[in-house]
């Protein structure tokens, strides 16, 4: 039997305001437990919830950057359910008339085909808390300090069919939220999670399969591998003579298990009904048009740019465009050293490999782009190599010091270009290299090209590794086959 996943995905994004959907309290992340959570978080009797305008503005950006239907006239709902970290009993929520209408993301795959995702719709929320089981034993604390931060909840049609496209929509969703500096796009810190539903159907079957959804992925690769074992799991069941049910599942990425949650719920579970403290909010055309005149560059149209601006490849501006806080240091680098394709492979290379190597984001990395151009320029003009810039770029990293030329000399990886310099070091260490240069002179000229490299490892040796790479072998051919 020949089987078709099907995957819908529900995306939060905790939009990137200053204090709460309905407060004042600030949505900072890091504070102490317990210590941001005010009386209209709590619905404490007497309290009255007041809209951020803030957040109408940021999830209007949304909605206009996937070309969506915005609606005018939206309504809060009140969704009842129990949980610790609900101090209200209900969330705040948007059911029947949700700020951001249908709208469409278009992927682009692997293979370089492009593929239209659905949006449903987009509504905003309010966040819960946080329940903490790790540090306690046998108990679970109970943080509130995200209680009331505003989320707009992204739904998608059931439109994609394997992990990759799952993923790669996660990815451009990531690539506009933060580009519009309506989110900051740190998962590590909950700022986007996801939750995926899962079905699969035999393949040219019409009607849909009955679905799971895998709650809360915090990253890209866990979502990758959630959607592989629940995918694996759901068919060794229906090829068993089983039947799926209808669930919630939770997938842990450190020990690669998922299990069951809960049965999965309805809407009319949760006893929806419209909030009496909230009136329908109303957005004018003249505040649509205001927030749409005001909307930053958006990844596709920054990837067009870089092409044009900076003679990219489609596949390195694509990268470089995806992430606002890697496109801005690139952008930086490149406009400073002038050297646009050199400032990529060091923001791609270097630069990309040490932010997943510490699990931090290009905003938050401790190099700026005036550093990094700063170090792209002295690799152009020859002031320090290639391997002498990556013992400058980890000290850069390490924040010890972020003068470019300053670690170069205290450091000594000042290159030396001086060509009569390096002429008495080709002539030192090659009288000491009579049987190489017998076996050069010998050779072809494919094998001489090999041989090459015999020469220079000595040569860098006596240099220090300071001697111009380029200028040593330039001498090196003019005297070896005079």
């Amino acid at each position: 039997m020949e089987w078709e996943t099907v995957i819908g995905l529900e995306v939060h994004v905790q939009l990137a305001t200053k204090s709460k959907i309905f407060s004042g309290s600030s949505t900072a992340f890091g504070a102490e437990p317990n210590t941001q959570a005010s009386a209209v978080d709590l619905a404490l009797p007497g309290t009255l919830p007041v809209p951020n305008e803030q957040a109408f503005r940021y999830a209007t950006m949304f909605g206009l950057a996937i070309d969506a239907d915005i609606c005018k006239r939206s309504v809060f709902e009140r969704k009842n359910y129990f949980y610790p970290d609900l101090p209200k009993g209900y969330q705040t929520t948007q059911l029947d008339a949700p700020i951001v209408g249908a709208g469409v993301v278009e992927i682009t795959l692997k293979d370089g085909s492009k593929k239209n995702i659905r949006i449903h719709h987009a509504h905003l929320e309010e966040d819960a808390g946080k329940s903490l089981h790790e540090d306690y034993d046998g108990m679970s604390g109970i943080d509130l300090n995200r209680a009331g931060t505003p989320l707009i909840e992204i739904v998608s049609e059931p439109d994609m069919r394997n992990a990759e496209e799952a993923v790669e929509f996660a990815k451009t969703l990531h690539s506009i939220v933060t580009s519009l500096g309506i989110c900051d796009g740190e998962m590590s810190q909950g700022s986007m999670r996801f939750d995926v539903n899962i079905s699969v159907r035999l393949k040219g079957q019409e009607e849909f399969g009955t679905r799971t959804e895998t709650k809360n992925l915090n990253s890209f690769r866990f979502m990758e591998q959630a959607i592989a074992l629940e995918v694996e799991r759901q068919i060794d069941v229906l090829e068993e003579g089983g039947e799926i049910v209808q669930e919630t599942r939770l997938y842990d990425g450190d020990k690669h298990v998922a299990r069951s949650m809960r049965s999965k719920e309805e809407a009319n579970d949760y006893r929806y009904f419209p909030c009496p403290d909230l009136l329908p909010v109303v957005l004018t055309d003249e505040y649509i048009e205001e927030v749409r005149a005001q909307m930053p560059e958006l990844p596709a149209a920054r990837k067009e740019r870089f092409v044009s601006e900076f003679s990219l490849s489609d596949y390195d501006a694509g990268i470089l465009s995806a992430d606002a806080g890697l496109a801005s240091l690139f952008e930086t680098s490149a406009n400073l050293s002038g050297d646009a394709k050199l400032s990529a492979n060091w923001v791609m290379g270097e630069f990309s490999a040490r932010l997943n190597a510490d699990d931090v984001s290009a905003a938050n990395a401790p190099i700026s782009g005036e550093a990094l151009g700063q170090l792209v320029l002295r690799v152009k003009d020859n002031t320090v190599s290639s391997s002498g810039a990556k013992k400058v770029f980890e000290k850069l990293w390490s924040q010890k010091c972020s003068d470019v030329d300053q670690i170069i000399d205290a450091e000594g990886l000042k290159q030396v270009s001086d060509t009569g310099a390096l002429e008495a070091m080709v002539d030192e260490v090659l009288a000491g290299m009579a049987d190489q240069i017998a076996q050069y002179k010998a050779a072809d000229e494919k094998k001489r090209k090999k041989l090459m490299g015999s020469f220079m490892g000595p040569l860098m040796k006596a240099s220090k590794g300071q001697g111009n790479p380029k200028l040593f072998n330039e001498i090196l051919a003019k005297k070896l086959n005079d």
